[in-house]
């Protein structure tokens, strides 16, 4: 590699990555979060320089959230999402993608991409006016600003039209010349003598797509029951470290994810990759609070966090939202990096010192929460659109059984294999908003031919959100004219409460209420935030 690529190696990795923004943003991944995620891991590999490490099996437990026992023998996960990728990208590129100047491949018979540059016409008089109007002078004062601290994705929707013209040039002059470095700080594009600093505004050689934290965790990791990989700490500033040990922790199946706590008054500056991002902050008070070391209860320990400089959330109470020695998350969408490629968090003390046990950073899209899909299993599930269930989560009573007998659905059986019985509640962690809801049922106990006999009236349960009736007396025998056969529930225009949370109750009023898997949908609209 040439002096002079070394200088133009950031702007070509700019564009790739802003093409791949592109592609997510688009919204053709929307029914098929699995082929997003399996682009997104192998594309920040590559913008890593680890294209070595896209094997099978770590795309299948890293990407698509197969267990560490993953046998690519038996399990062709990995290779059928590969064939739908590819599919999926040429269709792009014949349709909305047909005039980008840069274009995403994943050969055949491999899993790591190519960024091939397409031939770029040099402007027409049309375009050239186009042109024009990026200059300064054309554009409002603010918009240096914006782009200096927006993501791609963000610029791309922005610059609107203005968009393919920006990447065709950049693309022309980097691919033109050998002796010139690209400088781009806002509505425009220059050229700098060899060798001069090149900078992006966003981008982060270092940054991640997702991180997993245990706050306090000095070394070691942890797999979850999906088969993510939570780190040791780390990007912090102050604080203490605290350990709980084995300390029981109501409300969550996962208690290795509330038992390490940093405490004080600290910070986290986290390195990301641009895009848009959801972050979930784990709390379980076992300091505080009736029958813990310290005593106290409600207001005893109170504190704010911060966003990249914007609190966030003023006064949090774990006590007062969900009791002493219980899972506590928080949960937030639309959060992009900081104009340094970092997430700045900040906690600070308000009546004691604060606290948290971990912090999840995951893909987002603008405006919606990505769903969230929960099947009554102890492993994911992948059905057979792509899409992932994630085990058993965010639910308090009840007990997990396996069903065996055949379903009749018109979609996947599987996600009936698998039951939570009793008086339950699932309590899930959302940004103030609007949701659907779908709850999944197939009668396994009632009915001819099953253990208990009966049939209508033999199950009945009421389905509450935040308190409030949503249906009265629920008979899945009934809703689904017999035993062994599928139905839904769903309910529309949900909100969360001021905790940020969307419970979701089924009470039993005869015999035991039973659930088998449960969807829950942003309806917000997914408009991005206006500058």
């Amino acid at each position: 590699m040439t002096h002079s690529d070394v200088g133009l190696e950031p702007v070509k990795r700019a564009l790739e990555k802003s093409e791949l923004e592109a592609i997510l943003a688009s919204g053709i991944f929307d029914r098929a979060p699995n082929l997003e995620h399996l682009l997104t891991y192998v594309c920040s590999k590559y913008f890593a320089g680890a294209t070595n490490e896209i094997k099978e099996y770590s795309i299948a437990v890293d990407a698509l959230g197969r267990p560490p026992d993953f046998d690519q023998k038996r399990d062709s996960i990995v290779r059928v999402e590969a064939h739908r990728l590819r599919k999926r990208l040429r269709d792009y590129y014949e349709a909305e993608g047909a005039s980008h100047s840069i274009r995403i491949e994943i050969p055949p018979g491999q899993y790591a991409p190519r960024f091939v540059a397409q031939q770029v016409a040099p402007p027409a008089p049309a375009d050239a006016a186009a042109a024009a109007e990026l200059s300064d002078a054309a554009l409002p004062e603010p918009m240096p600003e914006v782009v200096e601290a927006a993501p791609p994705v963000v610029l791309a929707r922005r610059l609107g039209r203005h968009r393919s013209l920006f990447i065709g040039i950049a693309l022309a002059i980097l691919l033109s010349t050998s002796a010139a470095a690209i400088y781009y700080a806002g509505p425009g594009v220059s050229a700098r003598q060899p060798g001069a600093p090149v900078r992006v505004a966003g981008v982060t050689a270092s940054g991640k797509d997702q991180v997993l934290l245990l706050a306090g965790l000095e070394s070691g990791q942890y797999a979850d029951r999906s088969g993510r990989v939570w780190e040791s700490d780390r990007y912090f500033q102050g604080g203490s470290v605290f350990d709980s040990g084995d300390r029981p922790i109501l409300g969550t199946r996962e208690p290795r994810l509330f038992q390490t706590r940093r405490e004080g008054d600290f910070s986290y500056d986290i390195p990301l990759a641009p895009g848009v991002y959801e972050l979930r902050l784990y709390f379980a008070e076992t300091l505080y609070g009736e029958n813990n070391a310290a005593g106290g209860g409600e207001t005893t320990r109170m504190f704010d966090i911060f966003i990249n400089g914007v609190r966030a959330v003023h006064s949090l109470d774990v006590i007062g939202e969900v009791g002493a020695t219980a899972a506590d998350i928080r949960a937030f969408k639309d959060i992009v990096p900081a104009a340094d490629g970092k997430l700045h968090l900040r906690f600070e003390k308000d009546t004691n010192p604060a606290f948290v046990n971990a912090i999840e950073i995951t893909p987002g899209n603008f405006g919606k929460l990505r769903p969230v899909r929960i099947v009554s299993r102890d492993h994911a599930y992948t059905d057979s659109q792509g899409r992932t269930w994630q085990p058993d989560r965010y639910v308090q009573g009840g007990q997990l059984v396996v069903r065996t007998q055949p379903v009749a659905t018109a979609g996947d059986a599987e996600l009936f294999h698998g039951e939570r019985f009793g008086n339950l509640r699932y309590v899930i962690p959302v940004p103030p908003g609007r949701y659907g809801v779908t709850l999944y049922f197939s009668e396994a106990w009632f009915g001819p031919g099953t253990p208990a006999g009966g049939g209508v009236g033999s199950r009945t349960f009421d389905i509450l959100t935040n308190g409030l009736l949503l249906r009265r007396a629920y008979d899945i025998f009934k809703e689904a004219g017999g035993n062994h056969r599928a139905v839904s529930f769903t309910s529309h225009g949900l909100e969360p409460d001021a905790q940020g949370k969307l419970e979701i109750s089924l009470h039993p009023v005869r015999n035991y209420a039973c659930v088998n898997a449960i969807e829950l949908v942003d309806e917000s609209s997914s408009d991005a935030p206006q500058s």
